[in-house]
């Protein structure tokens, strides 16, 4: 039997789609313009019919892309959820527990939290999982972990499920021997000129570590593209530009050749656990009670807890704007 439809191509599909440029979207695929282009011609010759109207300036669905783009969209989360909860069955049966993160997890947090899990289930594996900026999911998205650390904001989905554990500033990263290094605190518009190394990842997300809300439409000038912290002060240390990143960072990455300048008028950055609200897992549910406990017993330096219900934050008002 044929499938009339394949996923990935429609992946491509709406990504153009949302973008409305093929530039734009082949840079959030991660994948070359030509090859894109190439993908949305052999959807269109399958379906036997135009999905987009191309001119030099612009690009527009036609009334069969509107249709295409309904359906699509569905059909991905579908499939995204259908495959999740095959994963986590198939994982049911064995005796570990994936946790997803990036750079510095949870900070000061992630051995106690490991810790108390771990006197609850000293039977089980549990394996840590390291993802690049490409996913803010951090692994969830697509179940290949049960729980995560992750970093908001990020577009709220159906399945996701988010408590913040910790909130913190956020600072910029130099060179040391940039004038900016010498100073005790700088500003979104003191730095605004500079180039920034910008994270390979969503846009939103990507704007949000780029202080893009902060800039008063400013566009921002940028120095690199990368997809680790690693690969973040590389570029910063070949003097390819500059970078907001949490305060904690400096704890866990400082290297000779880097300074980092606390920033002030920008929204903090939480850290969150983060697991799939569609997956009923005992083992899921008591590392994110662990992690909560944690977090009350052993605040992490230089941060604070979540607001309170019903006072909103810098951060709250980003992440009612980004869902928005």
């Amino acid at each position: 039997m044929n499938l009339p439809l394949e996923l990935r191509p429609l992946s491509y599909f709406v990504a153009v789609a949302e973008e409305l440029h093929f530039g734009k979207a082949a840079a959030r695929l991660h994948i070359a313009q030509p090859s894109l282009s190439v993908q949305i011609r052999k959807l269109e010759h399958s379906l036997g019919t135009a999905l987009f109207i191309r001119d030099s300036r612009h690009v527009s669905l036609t009334p069969a892309g509107d249709k295409l783009l309904e359906g699509s969209r569905q059909l991905l989360a579908d499939a995204e959820r259908v495959a999740s909860l095959t994963r986590q069955v198939g994982r049911s049966g064995r005796n570990n527990l994936i946790v997803g993160f990036q750079a510095n997890a949870a900070a000061e947090l992630t051995p106690d939290i490991l810790s108390a899990f771990r006197a609850l289930h000293p039977d089980v594996a549990v394996e840590m999982q390291s993802f690049d900026f490409t996913d803010p999911y951090v692994g969830l998205g697509d179940g290949s972990v049960d729980v995560a650390f992750v970093r908001p904001p990020v577009v709220v989905q159906d399945w996701l499920a988010l408590e913040t554990l910790f909130v913190e500033p956020r600072v910029l990263v130099v060179a040391s021997t940039s004038p900016l290094a010498q100073q005790d605190s700088t500003s979104v518009e003191e730095v605004a000129g500079q180039p920034f190394v910008a994270r390979r990842s969503p846009e939103s997300w990507r704007d949000f570590w780029l202080a893009v809300s902060s800039r008063d439409g400013e566009t921002v000038r940028l120095g690199a593209e990368v997809s680790t912290v690693d690969e973040c002060f590389e570029a910063i240390l070949s003097s390819k530009g500059v970078a907001f990143s949490q305060a904690s960072t400096q704890r866990f990455y400082a290297r000779p050749g880097l300074a980092f300048v606390p920033v002030t008028g920008i929204p903090p950055t939480p850290l969150s656990i983060g697991w799939r609200s569609d997956v009923d897992s005992p083992l899921t549910r008591d590392f994110v009670a662990a992690a909560r406990r944690v977090a009350v017993d052993c605040p992490v330096p230089n941060s604070w807890a979540p607001p309170t219900a019903g006072v909103p934050s810098l951060l709250d008002r980003y992440q009612a704007k980004l869902t928005s």
